[in-house]
């Protein structure tokens, strides 16, 4: 039996997402194991979600230079061996080296239906577009913010009297299960990337997978 996906987690926040995560690893509902959290802000709730042994926290400014942040980064994420590093809530943009360095290894669940609504506010941009449906898409990091291929999606409605806050928490609660869903086609092995283009069970994805309200993936 092959072993446990080994996932690196980076979070900058509550790591509300981590934690289904850790959840579903639990449950048995993924074959998985998160060998590492790593963040850009030492008191990030979302590392007291694991043993002090597999936390990673430094602050950019310690560092000279970005570009020596990211490598201390790199090479902190690299001793851990993943083989899907998850930016579950992180909070800065990855340079094009550090990129590189995971290339084909690097997920992101970003708040909106991408191509729409890149970067942040997209709860607000959503609203002020008039957008009829909003969302959460998981898809792999290119150097481009917001900019690799989209592998999964979930929608929600945006209702008449939405608030971003409103907005924020019905797409958050759909968040979870579009992450875990989307990982456990990727643990498999059967979400797969070749030069930037995914493929599902050795076939090209043309066009992101979509979540269904039992929780599961379907072209």
């Amino acid at each position: 039996m092959t072993a446990p996906t080994r996932i690196a987690v980076l979070a900058s926040g509550r790591g509300s997402n981590l934690q289904a995560i850790l959840d579903a690893i639990a449950a048995g509902r993924l074959r998985a194991e998160v060998v590492g959290v790593f963040s850009d802000r030492p008191a990030a709730a979302a590392l007291q979600r694991v043993s002090a042994n597999l936390r990673w926290a430094h602050a950019p400014k310690e560092f000279q230079d970005r570009a020596a942040y990211e490598q201390a980064l790199g090479d902190a994420l690299a001793a851990v061996a993943p083989d899907w590093i998850v930016c579950a809530g992180y909070m800065r943009i990855l340079g094009a080296a550090f990129v590189q360095r995971f290339n084909g290894r690097l997920v992101n669940i970003h708040p909106s239906l991408l191509p729409l609504h890149k970067g942040l506010d997209t709860h607000a941009r959503a609203l002020d577009a008039g957008d009829a449906e909003h969302g959460a898409s998981v898809h792999l990091v290119v150097p481009e913010l917001d900019a690799g291929a989209v592998l999964a999606q979930v929608r929600v409605p945006v209702l008449p009297g939405d608030d971003a806050d409103t907005l924020a928490a019905r797409v958050l609660a759909v968040e979870h299960p579009l992450l875990i869903a989307t990982l456990q086609l990727l643990c498999a092995g059967r979400l797969t990337e070749r030069e930037g283009q995914p493929q599902l069970d050795g076939h090209p994805l043309f066009s992101p997978l979509a979540l269904d309200s039992a929780g599961n993936l379907n072209r």
